[in-house]
């Protein structure tokens, strides 16, 4: 498990030193590439689908908000709701996001074949799931008794 956070923190590290050369901080590129594939979610929905709390969220977007990339609407069902948009700007500054997350992945990727580059993505999927699987609840008294047994 150390060699895999370790990897990961560096894959993130790599992409956060290219994104900032775009102007992106970490983490602002998963808020874009969301509203990219579903423009117009409102908090909530973009915390929750990449997993993180809603004031961070709150944070990123006001930061996002600020350098152009992004604007909030009141949106049309809900007066206390807002929605998140891409603006024009962010639109295009998808195009450096996703160059940076190739150039990364080409660096990541180095030296390892098509059918390595598989084989991994088939066992992080594993991991994945195995880490993701839902945890059983604890066991009452009595039923640990019985396993005793």
């Amino acid at each position: 498990m150390g060699r895999l956070h370790a990897t990961a923190r560096l894959a993130r590290t790599a992409l956060a030193s290219r994104l900032l050369t775009h102007g992106f901080y970490a983490g602002q590129d998963q808020i874009m590439l969301a509203l990219d594939r579903d423009d117009g979610q409102t908090p909530g929905q973009l915390a929750s689908r990449i997993g993180v709390r809603p004031p961070t969220i709150t944070k990123t977007i006001n930061r996002l908000q600020g350098q152009g990339f992004l604007e909030k609407r009141a949106s049309a069902n809900d007066g206390r709701q807002a929605n998140i948009y891409l603006t024009e700007v962010g639109r295009q500054a998808i195009r450096d996001i996703e160059k940076s997350l190739r150039k990364t992945e080409k660096l990541a990727f180095k030296g390892l074949d098509k059918k390595e580059q598989k084989t991994l993505a088939k066992l992080l999927s594993r991991i994945e799931a195995n880490l993701s699987a839902t945890p059983l609840p604890p066991l009452e008294e009595d039923e640990l008794l019985e396993e005793e047994r």
